[in-house]
């Protein structure tokens, strides 16, 4: 490395430098040895505990939106077939189980928020005066017990 002579007459490296304790010069690298200081580390972690608990919040939130629109898809389509049903067989299913045996769905869908197939709850269809005994399911709803993110009960959907 060639050198340059300063000012004072000392030599000069071209590196920085900083002055000691003892007034000696110091190469910069060398008074910061000894890594990050416990502050740093501090700032550092709280930084990233903030960012990773709004991820967090933003992922649950993306999860819950998502089963919703599963939720909604689920009961167009079992009241689509339920209307079907009713309109080509003058009646409505007596569970929904003949939706799954007459062919008008595959299978009964899992309910997101109970993960469960077995948990919709159905409405009764209304009485009819011509025919007292006529029953049927002229409705499907979650068997959910839990809130929406719009304040609505998954129930009344």
């Amino acid at each position: 490395m060639t050198s340059i002579r300063g000012r004072e007459g000392r030599r000069s490296t071209g590196r920085a430098t900083g002055t000691g304790e003892s007034g000696e010069t110091t190469p910069i690298h060398a008074r910061r040895a000894g890594g990050w200081t416990l502050i740093e580390l501090t700032i550092v972690i709280a930084l990233i505990s903030v960012l990773a608990s709004l991820a967090m919040a933003g992922y649950r939130t993306a999860v819950t939106r998502s089963r919703e629109a599963v939720l909604k898809e689920d009961l167009f389509r079992m009241r689509d077939a339920i209307d079907q049903f009713y309109a080509d067989r003058e009646a409505y299913p007596a569970t929904l189980d003949d939706l799954v045996v007459h062919g008008y769905v595959r299978a009964i869908p899992v309910d997101p928020f109970t993960s469960s197939s077995a948990t919709w709850r159905t409405v009764p269809a209304p009485l009819d005066s011509a025919d007292l005994l006529a029953t049927g399911i002229y409705d499907v709803r979650s068997g959910s017990d839990r809130t929406a993110l719009d304040g609505s009960q998954y129930a009344e959907w």
